[in-house]
């Protein structure tokens, strides 16, 4: 039996845990899931690369937030508290980094988030690795610019009441990005986002992405509020074994009436979270001079993967592609 400290100690710590999965931008679930479905979204020439490291892309789309508990410059990359700089549409920030430090300062830029302009950041870097060929490079920063193009379809992380703290709405946060997806992604969700499209202006689509995501905070914590007073507390909410702890977690039903108030947004933005972390990634490598990826290490193709890679390549062109994961 377990002494009331250790008791104490173990509540302590699956509390820690809890919080740290449900921080994170659409959970690990989804986040791993976006990458992975991104990759059918490549044309084959980046498959080539890419479907061979399906699983290194799908395991790393979660770094970045594993990395915002240890180093202290991580946190701001992944929001924008876009409200506290305009109001919608938000036309009045400016776009490039130089102007905006000039008129906000960098310490506020940080202190209320940069995740546009790092996600600039983050399309330029993956251009060079693609450039310089260099596979280990490519593999890191698209796994991580999936990670923070998907947090940028995020509502609530364009939005200073990001978890409903300043409404009395704490918890939104993991209710709408985590257990959401977790709940209804294999149920109910369709994820085909279609062939990867170049993005000619990224900054102008950057701040589009994160636009959308501002304007629709307001729903997002409208809707939980209005069901929140029609559902009794006893029904909110219950219990759940994760991992043999039991935690407290949104209920079935409420989780699911949530859902349903906003329409398919969750659904919506996740697939057009799947387009757009395929579209950065096209882009880049576009920019790139659109490099041959095959003969980078660990890519070698036997004869009839080659083969299999030109069929690919055919039904790419013609656009009858569907998702399958092997």
């Amino acid at each position: 039996m377990l002494t009331q400290s250790c008791l104490r100690i173990t509540v302590i710590f699956s509390v820690i845990i809890l919080s740290c999965t449900e921080a994170g931008a659409w959970g690990f679930f989804a986040h791993q899931r976006i990458n992975r479905l991104a990759v059918f979204c490549l044309p084959p020439e980046m498959m080539v690369l890419y479907k061979p490291q399906l699983e290194y892309l799908t395991t790393h789309a979660t770094d970045p937030d594993k990395r915002r508990y240890a180093v202290a410059a991580e946190a701001p990359r992944h929001f924008i508290d876009i409200d506290l700089f305009d109001a919608p549409p938000y036309n009045n920030i400016p776009r490039n980094w130089a102007d905006a430090v000039a008129r906000y300062t960098a310490d506020t830029l940080h202190r209320n988030g940069i995740l546009p302009w790092h996600l600039e950041k983050m399309l330029a870097l993956l251009t060079g690795a693609f450039r310089d060929r260099d596979q280990q490079r490519i593999l890191r920063l698209s796994a991580e610019l999936g990670h923070y193009m998907a947090d940028a379809h995020v509502p609530l992380h364009a939005c200073s009441n990001h978890n409903g703290q300043l409404t009395g709405q704490t918890g939104i946060h993991g209710l709408w990005e985590s257990r959401i997806p977790e709940l209804l992604a294999d149920e109910e969700f369709s994820y085909w986002a279609g062939k990867a499209t170049y993005i000619a202006e990224p900054r102008k689509y950057i701040w589009d992405v994160i636009r959308v995501s501002g304007m629709a905070a307001d729903t997002v914590l409208r809707c939980e509020k209005q069901l929140s007073q029609a559902f009794p507390a006893g029904r909110r909410f219950a219990y759940e074994n994760r991992n043999s702890v039991l935690v407290r977690t949104y209920a079935d039903d409420y989780t699911k009436a949530y859902a349903r108030s906003m329409g398919d947004m969750v659904e919506r933005r996740m697939r057009q979270a799947i387009g757009a972390v395929a579209a950065a990634w096209y882009t880049a490598w576009v920019n790139a001079g659109q490099p041959s990826l095959q003969a980078l290490s660990h890519t070698t193709l036997t004869p009839s993967e080659l083969q299999a890679f030109e069929q690919l390549q055919q039904q790419w062109g013609k656009g009858n592609l569907t998702v399958r994961e092997e």
